[in-house]
């Protein structure tokens, strides 16, 4: 990996339109390629394990939100840091980046320990509340047992990667995790069908692979931030800064509560489409799989939105900040578009990657389709989100996220999926309306410019 230093005058100008696409491109390239290939490696994982049935993909799919939902509160704690390393590197900083990134990775690995043990012992009372089917609850356990046991390498690896993006360093996590995740799909091919010698572990095996490679994606990543020689350092003994950590928390919070609306709300819509049985579930797992495809580009641009805010209001420019989120909006737009083409068009042949079971496709299908109609409306609210979360405006994704996913996705998607008996349809066309109105309330929130006057 090449070293990146902070330079004295750590934010680029970005006074042309030309300038401002150079930089975007500079920061949002490398979290695309990142996303990308975190995305393809879960989608590689679903595919390898549809293989095996609907049972084992249902498995997985049943796992992963409750997963998620455990992690809300770490990707809330990365948010907080992310916006004020970036401020302390638009200020130039070094000190005061440095000491967030420590004091993120110290409650990092507080509470990651605690959330291993607690997903390692509750696998099978979660499985259990899911309302996974018998033939559904052992695989399901065995991989929940596996994942969380490994969940501590993955959690500090999203603490220091969060960290150096704060600081305009995407390449860094980029390679990292483009060699961790071709790791895991030869660990993937290794112990799901026992190649090579290797014990043929089914489900499990994708789980163990996952959590190797997580744990060796952590050691490069250390490597980075104590060599001394990358534009952040983790240095000295462990110690508790409560003013920063505050600082860090209180921009959090919002974000935190947020992520367990967002995943709490997943959880019971999951819960919902769960009673219509394993295929179904299957069905719903391949369109939420190429779902998280879809997030890819308003995950990646919302890096760069978050980065050049919160560098641009230290440095005391609103106007280079708002520049920058709006022109990242218009390029990430043109690239989601793309893959709403895509997944209108072909939606069958990429449910066909996932099952042979012609039911579980043809229902996976006109998913996905629906999927393809909200891509320039999900966008842009990851988008914005971002930028407004660089500004320290994280209270305003909260409100979007729970008028979105409680409002609609979880009250609309019960009327449309049980009451109105449309089933898995139903519940995929609220899924559309929750993020056409996160969309719009995020939008008219960044238009206000408030977020400019806030302090970080």
């Amino acid at each position: 990996m090449e070293d990146v230093e902070l330079r004295a005058a750590p934010v680029p100008q970005l006074d042309s339109a030309a300038a401002v696409r150079r930089r975007v491109f500079d920061l949002a390239g490398p979290a695309l390629v990142e996303t990308l290939l975190v995305t393809f490696v879960g989608m590689a994982d679903m595919i390898m394990v549809g293989r095996i049935g609907p049972a084992a993909i249902a498995a997985v799919g049943l796992t992963n939100q409750p997963v998620l939902f455990a992690t809300g509160v770490f990707v809330a704690l990365n948010v907080g840091t992310t916006a004020v390393i970036a401020r302390a590197v638009g200020a130039d900083e070094r000190s005061l980046a440095n000491d967030a990134l420590q004091q993120s990775f110290i409650l990092t690995t507080i509470m990651g320990i605690i959330v291993s043990v607690l997903g390692v012992v509750s696998a099978r009372s979660v499985m259990v509340l899911m309302g996974a089917e018998e033939d559904v609850i052992p695989l399901g356990v065995a991989y929940m047992q596996i994942v969380a046991a490994g969940a501590i390498f993955m959690l500090l690896t999203m603490s220091i990667a969060a960290a150096l993006r704060g600081a305009g360093d995407t390449k860094t996590p980029m390679k990292v995790n483009a060699l961790c995740n071709i790791l895991n799909i030869i660990g993937n091919y290794l112990l799901i069908y026992g190649k090579f010698g290797f014990p043929r572990m089914g489900v499990a095996g994708a789980a163990l692979s996952t959590s190797i490679s997580r744990a060796i994606a952590l050691v490069l990543i250390l490597r980075v931030v104590t060599g001394g020689r990358f534009v952040l350092h983790l240095t000295g003994p462990a110690r508790f800064d409560f003013p920063l950590i505050r600082r860090i928390v209180n921009i959090g919070v919002p974000a935190a509560v947020e992520q367990l609306i967002l995943r709490g709300g997943q959880l019971v819509y999951l819960r919902v489409v769960a009673g219509f049985g394993t295929a179904v579930v299957a069905a719903h797992q391949i369109g939420m799989n190429t779902l998280s495809l879809s997030f890819t580009p308003g995950q990646a641009f919302a890096v760069a939105a978050t980065t050049l805010v919160g560098q641009g209001l230290g440095a005391g420019r609103p106007d280079l900040a708002e520049k920058g989120a709006l022109e990242t909006r218009r390029l990430g737009t043109m690239v989601s578009g793309f893959m709403a083409l895509v997944f209108i068009f072909f939606g069958r042949y990429i449910a066909l990657m996932y099952s042979n079971d012609l039911a579980v496709v043809a229902k996976a299908a006109v998913v996905l389709r629906i999927v393809g109609l909200v891509q320039p409306a999900q966008s842009s609210q990851f988008i914005l989100a971002g930028g407004l979360r660089g500004a320290g405006d994280t209270k305003w994704p909260l409100y979007a996220t729970a008028v979105g996913i409680w409002g609609f996705r979880v009250l609309v998607g019960y009327l449309l999926a049980v009451v109105l008996d449309m089933e898995l349809i139903g519940a995929w066309v609220a899924m559309a309306i929750d993020q056409i109105v996160r969309a719009a309330i995020i939008t008219s929130r960044f238009r206000s410019g408030k977020w400019k006057l806030l302090r970080a």
